[in-house]
């Protein structure tokens, strides 16, 4: 096994222009936060593409399973008022 399969795996998250969403660009193998901060700055910002980067370590993260989709997403479809069709929008206010 190679040093960087020993590594701990970071997901790097990128902001193209201030104010935008952060968006997932990728995975890398880091000793460190520090060191996968600067591994994310050389391989996922050589073009200008972002201007503010995240790496989180992956074992942080925790993600719902594709078979609790039915279970685990249901309680929010039973809410109808928080669908937007029970709000007015204001005059002056611009709808996108």
């Amino acid at each position: 096994m190679s040093v960087e399969q020993s590594w701990p795996l970071w997901e790097v998250f990128t902001q193209g222009n201030q104010g935008e969403p952060f968006e997932h660009a990728g995975s890398l193998h880091a000793t460190d936060a520090e060191h996968a901060l600067q591994n994310a700055r050389d391989v996922y910002t050589r073009r200008g593409e972002a201007v503010n980067l995240w790496v989180v370590p992956s074992s942080a993260i925790t993600a719902s399973a594709p078979s609790d989709a039915g279970p685990f997403f249901e309680p929010g479809n039973e809410k109808a008022y928080r669908h937007p069709q029970f709000y007015k929008v204001p005059q002056g206010v611009r709808v996108f």
